[in-house]
């Protein structure tokens, strides 16, 4: 599987149908149309004229108060407004709180092939989903080989060589009542500045393959509440077969991260070897991951009793 950032463009017809809202004029070549920013812009600078700095991929939102001051001004004037405004190619303009939509936007809209909608919404709260169907669209991601899962709510990341054993201690922590969410290949997108959501493609999501027995169901085998369609990443652990001439962490006081995103992840290193419980030390480890969390570090304060 690939680790490299994959570009990220949503189609607009996906996003507006979502948010279901009205279609007050749409050009022939709507539905190809792709979105590639995940910020928006009210436009009021531009109201008077004013576009240095102006970003045209962003998405326009319109909400009372732009609205009120275009019916302030003669048609001739709001007609310049709106050729200057979608002349620039903008993904589209969305007008809020069921405000008119004046018949010089309609014109200049055609004539420039620039969508438009309209929303009884108000302007703040549709803004803010808007944004955020944006950033979880079109969020920077990749693809790691392993397998997700998630244990008393901590998003485990289990990475290793093929044929450690990642699978089974999946299916093992499954058994013990805990949730299976991507198996082989897991994508990992950004979702803001130090969270990463993971999920399965969805050709394969719930799916497990298990050596000797095959392909399996896990979501028909165990029953819905043994699977998540996405969890946070919060720890990652590595699996590596037991070497005998390494020496291995025990106090671990420091904690190792991994950079994911640019996001520091905190990580853990697992040797494998028959008759270790991995399920069971994967459960410990979430539980100890979720106390640091907290600010309790067990291996500082036995130091710290120790220095005393």
């Amino acid at each position: 599987m690939t680790n490299e950032t994959v570009a990220r463009s949503i189609p607009l017809c996906k996003i507006t149908d979502a948010l279901n809202i009205k279609r007050e004029y749409i050009p022939p070549d709507f539905e190809t149309r792709m979105v590639v920013n995940t910020t928006i812009n009210r436009p009021g600078l531009q109201l008077v004229g004013f576009f240095s700095h102006f970003d045209k991929s962003r998405i326009q939102v319109m909400g009372i108060v732009e609205c009120m001051y275009l019916k302030t001004l003669p048609g001739e004037e709001r007609a310049k407004i709106f050729a200057e405004l979608f002349k620039r190619d903008i993904p589209a303009l969305i007008v809020s709180n069921n405000m008119e939509i004046y018949p010089e936007c309609r014109e200049l809209a055609a004539k420039y092939a620039t969508p438009v909608f309209s929303t009884p919404r108000d302007t703040s709260e549709f803004c803010a989903e808007l944004i955020s169907r944006l950033t979880n669209e079109l969020a920077p991601r990749i693809t790691r080989h392993g397998v997700l899962v998630e244990v008393y709510g901590e998003g485990i990341l289990l990475l290793g060589e093929s044929g450690v054993g990642k699978s089974e201690t999946a299916i093992e922590l499954v058994k013990r009542g805990h949730c299976l969410v991507a198996d082989d290949a897991v994508e990992i997108k950004k979702v803001s500045y130090n969270r990463l959501l993971g999920t399965a493609p969805e050709l394969i999501r719930h799916y497990m393959e298990l050596r000797g027995i095959g392909i399996i169901d896990v979501r028909r085998l165990f029953g819905l509440g043994a699977v998540r369609e996405e969890s946070e990443i919060g720890l990652i652990i590595k699996l590596e077969i037991w070497q005998d001439d390494t020496q291995y962490e025990r106090i671990a006081d420091a904690e190792i991260r991994t950079e994911l995103l640019d996001v520091a992840v905190p990580t853990l290193t697992i040797p494998v070897k028959p008759g270790r419980n991995l399920a069971a030390i994967i459960e410990v480890a979430a539980m100890n991951n979720k106390q640091r969390k907290m600010g309790y570090n067990a291996a500082k304060e036995l130091m710290n009793s120790i220095d005393k």
